[in-house]
């Protein structure tokens, strides 16, 4: 299995900032992808950021220049970088991997960490 734990969420008014880690430890051959999912009330998770192995790099339009996502492959670690945050980025964060064990190719999630902006 593979786990995957997070920190980093918390209160913090717009236009500050969080950074939030990721650091995934267990049995697998290698993590292919890590990234970050967000869900809101009342919403469908939807992606942040990702990030894969050989550094490409995704994001949703709506944090694009505002955030930036980042991996120290070596430590199996992933960090989201969120700056100038507003309301609207108020959601549980959720940390995502993919990981090879093989045969098999799998996705593992976090616990979650809250994040929220005030106006």
């Amino acid at each position: 299995q593979v786990q995957l734990v997070e920190s980093g969420g918390g209160l913090v008014q717009a236009g500050g900032s969080l950074r939030l880690s990721c650091a995934a430890s267990g049995r697998f051959f290698s993590i292919v992808t890590m990234g970050w999912y967000r869900q809101a009330p009342g919403k469908q998770r939807e992606l942040v950021a990702s990030m894969s192995t050989g550094g490409t790099i995704h994001y949703a339009d709506s944090v694009k220049g505002r955030f930036t996502v980042s991996r120290d492959n070596a430590k199996n670690t992933v960090y989201l970088q969120m700056n100038s945050l507003k309301p609207e980025d108020t959601a549980v964060y959720f940390c995502h991997a993919q990981a090879y064990r093989p045969p098999s190719l799998d996705n593992y999630w976090g616990q979650g960490t809250q994040v929220t902006v005030s106006s």
